[in-house]
């Protein structure tokens, strides 16, 4: 059979050809690559993929991870992510164009109620946590405070919080839920074991503020009165904080009306 001549013409356009089509395929750059696709892309695929898709190009950092793909790095993903999270709302707390006019009204409000009832309210600048943690709140229609109540149990090394408790509520019904033995919470009885089965009763007491760093003295508050006849003509820096003390394990804790029996005891006796 005899061969079809060929042209070196016909051959020269066909290289040229192949050679233009190779030149116009994207080449795969390793260097640049989509930040949600694992495979490595060149810059056109990027951009086709990014208007495709409507990507970003940025990495989902709240998309789930299974426990047996998490690693060290999304551990320390996840850590940055909080830090960002955190920088990001102090900031915010700290502009002072972002910060509310009626919040700053409705914080002075709160200080001259109080006043008004003989608690000597004080309240700390946006930064501090105890500004942050602080959900008191004034009731117009019933006239009362509902407070942020802190209720330590040193005893039992646990503490917990109680939102919006109204200040004509008494000390010992606040305490129901967590000393009681009978209509008390089971999972907190068992964790306050020592007080639920103590037959020797509990003092409620609370710090005395404004005082000089050194000394560091409690109030006994009476825990059948109210919130608000306890707080009365005291200082509450943000929220009263009491402490549930055993008796007898308060040696370390000097009362207030204590140390000044003591001094009068002392002139008494011309020390």
């Amino acid at each position: 059979m005899d061969r079809v001549p060929v042209k070196e013409e016909d051959c020269f356009k066909r290289e040229v050809t192949e050679d233009t089509k190779v030149k116009e395929e994207p080449q795969m750059n390793p260097r640049v690559g989509c930040k949600r696709k694992l495979a490595m892309s060149s810059l056109p695929c990027v951009k086709r993929h990014k208007a495709e898709l409507m990507c970003s190009g940025v990495r989902d950092k709240t998309a789930y991870v299974s426990l047996q793909r998490f690693t060290e790095m999304n551990l320390l993903s996840d850590y940055r992510f909080l830090e960002d999270v955190a920088r990001t709302a102090d900031r915010v707390s700290r502009d002072i164009f972002l910060t509310r006019p009626k919040r700053k009204k409705y914080l002075l409000f709160l200080k001259n109620r109080a006043r008004k009832q003989g608690v000597y309210l004080r309240l700390l600048p946006s930064g501090f946590s105890k500004r942050r943690e602080n959900s008191t709140v004034f009731d117009h229609r019933n006239q009362q405070f509902c407070w942020h109540v802190k209720l330590q149990f040193p005893q039992s090394q646990a503490e917990y919080v109680e939102k919006r408790v109204p200040d004509d509520k008494t000390i010992n019904e606040i305490l129901k839920p967590y000393i009681d033995p009978e209509k008390s919470d089971p999972v907190i009885r068992q964790r306050l074991k020592a007080y639920t089965q103590s037959q020797t009763g509990v003092q409620i007491l609370m710090r005395v503020e404004n005082m000089q760093q050194n000394l560091i003295r409690y109030y006994e508050l009476d825990p059948s009165k109210s919130l608000v006849n306890n707080l009365r003509n005291k200082v509450i820096i943000e929220y009263p904080t009491l402490h549930v003390v055993l008796k007898g394990c308060s040696n370390d804790m000097q009362l207030l009306h204590q140390v000044k029996s003591e001094s009068a005891q002392k002139l008494g006796n011309g020390d």
